[in-house]
Formats: C-alpha cells, sequence, structure tokens
C-alpha cells in the first residue's frame, strides 16, 4: 500500500557523512548530560513509601494530587489501584524521615479534604530493591541487544546487524538523554518504553535491510548508493502509513492519558521520532561505511561447464 507515491529516488546517501555526524554530535551530547546530570530515578528504584488509601466513594486522584502538591510533596505517583475507590500513592523519604511519619502527614492532608478517606497498608520500598531493578533493567537492554545484533547478522548479514544495533542503541541514549536533561522522572514504566522502542526501532531498520538486499538482487548495474537510496525511498510510504498511526495513539495517550501515562508516553514520542531518524539516516549510512557489497547478499551462481562432446 502506497498513499504517497515517490516517483524519483531521493539522494539521502549524498548527504550521509552530515547525517552521522549530527548523529554523533546528538549521542554525545546525551551521554554528557546522563555523565553530568544522571536520571531522576523515581521510588521504585530510589527507595521510598507506598501506601493504599480507600475512599467511601470513587476517589478524585486529580483532587489528591493538588492536595499533596499543596502541603509541599513532590516527585509523588498517584494512581487508581484494583478500583475507582482505591488509590496508590508512592513518595519518596525525605532525610531522617520514617514511613510512619510520612504517611500520619499524608493522610492528614487527604483527609482535610476528604473524611471518606481510609489508609490501608504502607509499605516501604527499599533501595536494593531499586538496584535491582536496574540491574535487572541494564541485563534486559544487553539480551535485548544482543539478540537483535545475532537475528540481523543471521538473516541478512553481520554489517546489517552490526549498523543496526549502533542505531537502536542511539535511540535508547538519546531517550535518556531528554530525561536526564529535563530531569523528568524515570519510573519502570519508561523503562518499559525504552525497551519497547528498541524493539520497535530495529523493526524499520529490518524492512529497509530487507530492501537493500531486494535491490541487490534486481538492480545488477546500480551503484551501492543508488540502491540504498531507492530502498529508503521506496520504504517511505510504509513508514509514514506505519509511525503516523502509531503516533496518533502514543499522543492520545501523551494528552487523555493523566500523570500516570505522561512520562511513558514522552518516551516512546521521543522513540518513535528517533526510531525513523536512525532507521534511515543512521543505519543504512554505516551500512554503506562497513562496506556493505553485492557479494555479501547474492551469492555468486557458478556454471557449469559443459564437456565437450567428441
Amino acid at each position: 500500500m502506497e498513499f504517497f507515491k515517490i516517483r524519483r529516488d531521493i539522494p539521502f546517501m549524498r548527504y550521509a557523512l552530515t547525517f552521522n555526524v549530527i548523529s554523533l554530535l546528538t549521542f554525545l551530547a546525551a551521554v554528557f548530560f546522563l555523565a553530568t546530570k544522571g536520571l531522576n530515578f523515581s521510588i521504585e528504584f530510589t527507595g521510598g513509601t507506598v501506601m493504599e488509601v480507600s475512599f467511601d466513594h470513587a476517589a478524585d486522584v486529580e483532587r489528591i494530587r493538588k492536595s499533596l502538591e499543596t502541603k509541599g510533596y513532590h516527585d509523588f505517583q498517584v494512581q487508581n489501584f484494583g478500583s475507582s475507590r482505591d488509590v496508590l500513592i508512592r513518595l519518596p523519604l525525605a532525610k531522617g524521615q520514617t514511613s510512619a511519619d510520612l504517611s500520619k502527614a499524608v493522610m492528614t492532608a487527604i483527609a482535610a479534604d476528604d473524611a471518606g478517606a481510609e489508609l490501608r497498608r504502607v509499605e516501604f520500598v527499599g533501595p536494593q530493591v531499586g538496584r535491582e531493578l536496574a540491574e535487572n533493567g541494564a541485563i534486559a537492554l544487553a539480551i535485548t541487544a544482543l539478540g537483535i545484533v545475532l537475528y540481523l547478522a543471521f538473516r541478512f548479514e553481520w554489517k546489517f546487524g552490526v549498523a543496526a544495533i549502533i542505531a537502536n542503541l542511539h535511540d535508547v541514549v538519546i531517550i535518556l538523554g531528554f530525561f536526564a536533561f529535563f530531569q523528568w522522572e524515570f519510573s519502570l514504566p519508561v523503562l518499559a518504553a525504552v525497551l519497547a522502542i528498541l524493539g520497535y526501532s530495529v523493526n524499520e531498520s529490518v524492512v529497509v535491510a530487507d530492501r537493500i538486499r531486494e535491490n541487490f538482487r534486481k538492480m545488477r548495474k546500480a551503484s551501492v548508493n543508488e540502491i540504498i537510496d531507492n530502498a529508503i525511498t521506496r520504504t517511505m510510504s510504509r513508514t509514514i502509513i506505519t509511525h503516523g498511526s502509531t503516533q496518533i495513539m502514543v499522543l492520545s495517550m501523551l494528552f487523555f492519558g493523566g500523570p500516570a501515562l505522561h512520562y511513558f508516553a514522552v518516551a516512546l514520542t521521543i522513540g518513535i521520532l528517533f526510531g525513523i531518524y536512525s532507521s534511515v539516516l543512521v543505519m543504512a549510512p554505516l551500512v554503506r561505511w562497513l562496506g556493505v557489497k553485492r557479494e555479501d547478499l547474492v551469492k555468486p551462481v557458478r556454471e557449469k561447464k559443459q564437456e565437450a562432446v567428441v
């Protein structure tokens, strides 16, 4: 299906060096902010208090958030839990503060606005759990990256695997760089979004790589640059339709999903935009720099010598 028919191939490879320099500078900026500012981890990673509060009516989550903000609380999470009457509140502990003191102060603030609030349970999430979550997330990221390289190397050629994983990790680091620069809260949903983008981005790389391989078989007299330009141009209609549809869904979560889904949707939005860029303007040029050629993807046909008939 092609809604956007492009008749002439766009010379992407003519500007490959420019795109790669822009990507490198963006990547280095993200690494700089990660190293200097670091991520603003949520209490799942840093430790804090988890409170379950029940109401005798449907809880007004937005009203609870405003009550906590009025009392000077920051970096908290409020969301429905199980039913519309139950609310889960996560807050970081201040220095020298206990979970009992914090829960008592929070319940006082909530009860001032709604006398029907009842505290069901209070739990402390220690930083040890946070370290385990961070380590497991890093392991999941490494295993996913390794799997992508092996899959592309097996399906196409090792140069595609190396180029694709560099492009996809480029997306991941830039997402983390945004969160470090703006000090947005990095929570488990955001980690899930980062892992989702890593898998989502490789899909576009596979499509472009598959078209490059097909062009090597069909365009026998074309140069490598012409083959890659044609592959990218011929997949642009699919890219616009697929990523545009996905982005509409993600934007609906961003604008209407509320605070619980806000940063999850932000991470996906950044990842989708840079995923398109990296698959087309990072992965493809890297494949060219690595020296891909027709012999890598198309096995030469060996002609059988015919024996002379005496």
